[in-house]
């Protein structure tokens, strides 16, 4: 639950396990204008160096579990919250110290939900507090409605049905958040390479010619899982999301008002009115 506005700001720092995207830097700013010093844990590989440098920060690999929290209880950061993209690494890829051996060989069975709880319970028996994004900074919640001039037509509201009743089916085997789907056909769903890799999948068929669809057809959407862990990896969406569904020829983007995080929202909204995307907000039955 979130804390009410006139809560008094914690006196400890906040750990920001730091990965791509725009959105980590989001959350550190709204901490910081709320008078929260803010520590930034950054992930080799996915965090933006020049962003990062901005803030206190130390940077971690993916797999350096112990660490990171000798650190963490170093800077007295007992609440710690995950954020940005990360794509899953093999087990053979990584260089995990002792404490994350045995969590990775067990975790690794399941899916990406079930290796980020496990991860975040592992923090709470150690003490630490975990919080979701939208904990830190509300107001980068999805409203209901669009934040956009377009509005989706009625084949994309159809459109919107659909891929939120295939995320709900594919949720109990722990995929992924995201599908395409353009005059009732699905286009794509999101695996392991993430939205924007799937966005630009989408782009490539349409220039092989195997998407026979006009350009202006088509709607991202994108939805939590069923049982997701609400303080790890929420749906997200930001200005990379608008510029890769605009080189996709969609006709915009719609999330699960209320669970999915929008990172730059007024940047979100100015890219989308560009390109002529909505974006939109709707319940998780797809009701606007």
């Amino acid at each position: 639950m979130s804390e009410p506005a006139n809560a008094p700001v914690p006196s400890t720092p906040l750990g920001i396990v730091c990965g791509g995207g725009s959105l980590p830097f989001a959350v550190a700013d709204a901490a910081v204008r709320r008078g929260r010093r803010v520590v930034l844990f950054a992930l080799h590989g996915w965090a933006d160096p020049e962003r990062v440098a901005a803030y206190p920060h130390h940077w971690l690999r993916i797999g350096q579990l112990a660490r990171g929290m000798r650190l963490a209880a170093k800077e007295q950061c007992r609440d710690v919250t995950f954020i940005g993209s990360v794509v899953r690494p093999s087990l053979l890829s990584l260089r995990p110290d002792l404490m994350s051996i045995r969590l990775f060989i067990d975790l690794f069975r399941g899916g990406d939900n079930r290796l980020q709880s496990g991860l975040g319970h592992v923090l709470e028996r150690q003490g630490f507090h975990v919080l979701a994004p939208h904990e830190i900074a509300p107001e980068l919640k999805m409203p209901r409605g669009a934040i956009s001039a377009a509005r989706p037509a009625e084949p994309d509201n159809r459109a919107i049905a659909i891929g939120l009743k295939l995320l709900a089916a594919t949720s109990p085997f722990d995929v992924g958040q995201a599908v395409v789907v353009a005059d009732q056909h699905v286009l794509a769903v999101e695996g392991p390479e993430g939205t924007d890799q799937m966005l630009r999948r989408v782009a490539e068929l349409r220039r092989n010619g195997r998407v026979k669809r006009r350009p202006g057809t088509g709607v991202l959407i994108k939805a939590p899982k069923i049982g997701q862990d609400s303080r790890i990896d929420l749906p997200t969406i930001g200005p990379g999301t608008i510029e890769r569904a605009a080189e996709a020829e969609l006709a915009g983007v719609a999330v699960v008002a209320g669970t999915t995080l929008v990172a730059e929202p007024e940047q979100v909204t100015s890219m989308a009115d560009r390109a002529g995307l909505f974006v939109v907000g709707v319940d998780a039955d797809g009701s606007p």
